[in-house]
């Protein structure tokens, strides 16, 4: 390899050639949380099918990425997006009507899923979510993720035991990218 062609990788700084790093992009979005009691109607249905029929789900990694709703055109549906305030994957397929108002006023925002496809967990569920809700809301996450980021695959709430605590509220959004 030339001099001139080490040089120009070592100033962007890579190693070599197959040191390319993966692109993307960072965005600060609103965080909010839903589930089956506080769902519109009420439940476990999703307007989009990415690949498990109708029914929000998933556990946060890159191949079964947890449920995330948002307004049409804010991201792409089925778009996966790494969150580093919850060390997960989310995937694009439901519909949020606050965050569609939100998006009418270019203010970014997500609505993540937080139970069972199966179990209403009633106002214990509702105040989970307020308690994982992040103070201020917004928090940066990541478009474009690799599938090696680190990943916090415990439930945000099952049956009465909410993971407030598994979130990771200071962190460095670009030291993921």
């Amino acid at each position: 390899m030339s001099l001139i062609f080490m040089a120009m990788f070592l100033s962007l700084g890579l190693s070599s050639p197959l040191a390319i790093r993966q692109s993307c992009h960072v965005q600060d979005v609103a965080h909010t949380f839903y589930g089956f009691p506080d769902n519109d109607p009420p439940g476990c249905a999703i307007a989009y099918d990415c690949g498990r029929g109708l029914t929000a789900g998933g556990v946060g990694t890159f191949n079964d990425p947890l449920t995330f709703a948002s307004a049409p055109g804010e991201f792409q549906i089925c778009e996966i997006i790494y969150d580093p305030y919850l060390r997960k994957y989310l995937r694009m397929e439901d519909f949020c009507d606050s965050c569609n108002r939100n998006w009418a006023n270019k203010v970014w925002h997500i609505d993540i899923w937080t139970g069972s496809s199966a179990a209403n967990g009633g106002n214990d569920q509702v105040n989970c979510e307020n308690r994982l809700t992040p103070t201020p809301q917004h928090k940066p996450i990541i478009r474009g993720p690799g599938p090696n980021q680190p990943v916090d695959a415990t439930p945000l709430y099952v049956t009465s035991v909410c993971n407030a605590g598994g979130v990771f509220p200071s962190y460095d959004a670009q030291s993921f990218c």
